[in-house]
């Protein structure tokens, strides 16, 4: 997500504030979507990139992914899916049932499930992802790095998409189609680089790699190895 584009103000006729944008811009496949933040920041939602194939953006990423791996966030799906295609072990979650059925209308596999909810594989997997922004997920950065701790393997990875600035700030926000739909508000967060580094420390994962490309910033995560014996990757299988 950008942050200080331009959306319409939400006129004195609005009416329509439980509709859910989000799940609508997903089902269309494109925009315009925003995040409406209650101090009247907006950040722009970039719909149109999620619905489409992966750019070389993604692909750098999808090139470090290795084992059974689990896209936090999948939103509409373009990376579980691109990953199926190429045979990996692949499962996405993501609380929109939007999400989720197209995710699953493209050939991936996903669950409408929050990642504080009790996970399929837990502790087995060997690549976790967090792109587009999702280090915001849940408004607490570091509770969300800590969780995700215990969803990676032992020596496990978790490739993050940060901000390209050097920001780390906690928002409330909702949807906006910039149309007249406000959707129902939901904590966030914004994180660029430095602070992601000094959250990782505090809850145990060690930096790897950090590369940009187009503007979008990545640092790559990794558990410390385990003293115990390797427990293998998530089944193949659809996961319950």
């Amino acid at each position: 997500m950008s942050v200080d584009e331009q959306a319409p103000e939400p006129g004195a006729g609005h009416r329509a504030r439980n509709e859910d944008p989000y799940a609508r811009a997903l089902a269309n496949g494109r925009g315009p979507l925003y995040m409406r933040c209650t101090d009247g920041g907006i950040l722009l939602s970039e719909v149109d990139r999620w619905c489409a194939a992966p750019d070389p953006a993604d692909l750098s990423v999808l090139r470090r992914c290795h084992g059974a791996i689990l896209d936090i966030g999948c939103g509409p799906g373009r990376l579980v899916s691109a990953l199926r295609v190429r045979g990996r072990v692949a499962l996405g979650i993501d609380i929109s049932r939007a999400a989720v059925a197209r995710t699953e209308h493209t050939g991936g596999i996903a669950l409408c499930r929050s990642v504080f909810d009790r996970l399929p594989g837990e502790g087995l997997w060997t690549t976790a992802l967090l792109m587009d922004g999702n280090i915001g997920i849940g408004g607490d950065p570091q509770a969300l790095l800590a969780r995700i701790g215990s969803l990676v393997a032992p020596a496990g990875t978790l490739l993050v998409e940060a901000a390209p600035q050097d920001v780390d700030e906690r928002l409330h926000v909702r949807f906006d189609d910039g149309r007249g739909h406000l959707g129902s508000p939901f904590p966030w967060a914004r994180v660029g680089i430095p602070a992601l580094r000094r959250k990782a420390a505090a809850t145990g994962w060690r930096t790897g790699d950090h590369w940009t490309l187009d503007d979008r910033h990545f640092l790559v995560l990794r558990q410390p190895r385990g003293t115990g014996p390797d427990r293998g990757p998530a089944p193949a299988g659809r996961p319950h």
